[in-house]
């Protein structure tokens, strides 16, 4: 496929509630107002059609997920092909009973399912139980190809991960994309929450810069009960944001509201800054193969 040279791309933040059709209405609306300011790429939330399920452990909670292709992948297919964009989606996949995946999907502008991304790095910690829900994905680091390039698609906790990021750059990953679910502990002090929002932010910025390519990060918005009532619940911190291939913000979403960011990315420029900076280029393989191991004793 013949990608654009300039791309158009958006993200929705959105906050989320225990009724999944009205999450899903915040979603499709936000496409739709994208869609309608020219956006030919938009990227949803990490498990944007429910409450973030994981600060407790409830074996209920496996009734939220859901087949792909299934209803939510019929849904957003017909909306892109509707609007001739693509979407990218994050869910909780449903693979056979016991089997379960935190799974992004790519909806192509024909409404097809252009391909799919199961979550690799699976957090447990408190108030983050995702090892309860998911099994790690098992279909490596392949980006998607799409009629507006190939997509680097990754999932929330994998952005902390250098290894995801450059594995999606060596497929020829062209955009990386984050799909989140990440927030402050209400009872962190201030700085402390400063800080665990800027370490986030400084990765993923890494992670453009040290691959020459944009990121598209997408976070959640707004607080969230704890439903076992042992802590003060998360408050997401939103704070998405796009940035270009040396890491320089082209827009930036708040921490407390829903927002639509809508950026056009230059792609050419994207291939000039892995020319004059070619990281791939200067690799030495030859001396990484201690990466393998867990650690160095």
């Amino acid at each position: 496929m013949t990608k654009p040279t300039h791309l158009k791309v958006a993200l929705v933040q959105q906050s989320n509630s225990d009724n999944a059709q009205e999450n899903m209405a915040k979603s499709i609306a936000g496409i739709r107002d994208a869609a309608s300011q020219g956006a030919k790429l938009v990227v949803l939330q990490e498990l944007h059609r429910s409450l973030y399920f994981c600060q407790t452990e409830d074996v209920d909670v496996f009734d939220l997920a859901e087949t792909i292709p299934g209803p939510s992948t019929d849904t957003l297919g017909a909306l892109a092909k509707e609007l001739n964009v693509v979407i990218v989606s994050s869910l909780f996949e449903k693979r056979a009973t016991g089997l379960y995946h935190n799974t992004a999907v790519v909806l192509e502008t024909d409404g097809s399912i252009a391909g799919k991304y199961r979550k690799m790095h699976i957090p447990d910690d408190p108030g983050f139980y995702e090892k309860f829900y998911f099994t790690p994905g098992d279909l490596g680091f392949q980006p998607i190809q799409t009629s507006v390039g190939k997509l680097g698609v990754l999932v929330c906790w994998d952005q902390w991960f250098p290894e995801a990021a450059r594995l999606m750059a060596m497929a020829g990953a062209e955009i990386l994309i984050y799909p989140t679910a990440i927030g402050w502990d209400p009872r962190d002090d201030k700085d402390e929450q400063t800080r665990q929002k800027d370490a986030w932010v400084i990765s993923q910025r890494a992670h453009a810069v040290a691959n020459g390519v944009p990121v598209i990060s997408c976070n959640r918005v707004g607080h969230e009960s704890d439903p076992s009532a042992q802590s003060e619940g998360i408050q997401f911190w939103g704070n998405s944001f796009i940035a270009g291939p040396q890491g320089e913000i082209l827009a930036h979403a708040n921490n407390s509201d829903e927002q639509l960011l809508v950026v056009e990315l230059d792609q050419q420029r994207s291939e000039n800054i892995r020319r004059i900076w070619p990281y791939l280029r200067d690799r030495r393989i030859d001396h990484y193969q201690d990466l393998t191991k867990i650690y160095r004793d």
